[in-house]
């Protein structure tokens, strides 16, 4: 495997692309605006530039793994003889079926279509296509390039051979791949999403402030984050997402989103990416938050 295109050049896709370029991949970076790729270009180009600063990287590092991320807005040309496709667009039911569908048509036979999905079917991604048995989850942590867990999934049809070359793959990135099934959260976020949807409803119902319910968490719990300020990271519509989806597959009341999550994201307070969600991040306070997330 030598090649792989990313779909998404936003915060987990440009991370995605910087990890496989760092490690010798070739990387076709692929999204239908531009401006889009061009940031998220420059976005890996300052992150490298922080791994330098701390010495973790030299400055041959940084130009050699630059080089290797080409840039497209055609789906058909970025993918074409790619070995591994990993999607990181929007999480959105509709528009990743339509990826795959597409993906299916363009990519050669032999390449493997994962998904850096959160919370959706693995199954359902991979019914759209005529290769469910080479369609996996492949969901990366945010910041990519400091986490190190993969959550591999498999859906009912994914093959032991697929699985196998993910998660060698994920070693040879520097990650810990940990292999989980095809149900609404994995993982991950079947047991993270709750716990943020309650801090939510906490401070909802007034028990507390939004400094308080970090610092219990932080300071408590051992929590290197406070909920709300990882919510604010991961993105309020990204959360809100993820509870819909965990909510409609298990039927059950205590993954409905609280209403204060639901306004502030019909608001457009959406954390760090909008500039404020319960923490304020304008200015030099989002600069010194996300460059905080690197140290």
């Amino acid at each position: 495997m030598k090649t792989v295109a990313v779909i998404g050049a936003g915060t987990m896709g440009n991370g995605i692309a910087h990890v496989f370029a760092q490690t010798g991949f070739q990387v076709h970076l692929i999204d239908i605006a531009q401006s889009s790729l061009d940031k998220g270009l420059a976005t890996i180009a300052t992150n490298l530039d922080r791994m330098l600063a701390k010495e973790r990287i030299t400055e041959k590092d940084k130009t050699s793994t630059l080089k290797r991320i080409a840039l497209f807005t055609s789906l058909k040309d970025g993918v074409a003889q790619v070995d591994l496709v990993v999607e990181a667009a929007t999480e959105n039911l509709n528009l990743k079926l339509k990826i795959f569908n597409d993906l299916d048509t363009h990519c050669k036979a032999a390449a493997i279509l994962a998904t850096n999905t959160s919370s959706i079917s693995i199954t359902e991604i991979a019914a759209v296509t005529q290769r469910p048995e080479k369609v996996i989850g492949m969901h990366f942590m945010n910041p990519v390039p400091i986490m190190k867990l993969v959550e591999i999934i498999r859906g009912y049809s994914t093959s032991d051979e697929v699985t196998e070359t993910v998660m060698q793959l994920s070693l040879q990135l520097g990650k810990t791949p940990t292999e989980v099934n095809d149900y609404p959260g994995f993982v991950a976020n079947r047991i993270l999403m709750p716990m943020i949807n309650e801090a939510i409803e906490t401070l909802y119902n007034g028990v507390a402030g939004v400094h308080e319910i970090d610092t219990v968490m932080k300071l408590g719990m051992a929590h290197p984050m406070g909920p709300l300020q990882l919510a604010d990271f991961i993105g309020l519509d990204v959360c809100l997402s993820i509870l819909k989806v965990m909510y409609d597959g298990f039927k059950n009341s205590k993954y409905a989103p609280c209403p204060l999550l639901v306004n502030m994201v019909m608001a457009g307070k959406l954390g760090v990416k909008s500039g404020e969600g319960f923490y304020d991040y304008s200015g030099s306070r989002k600069a010194e938050h996300v460059s905080a997330q690197f140290k």
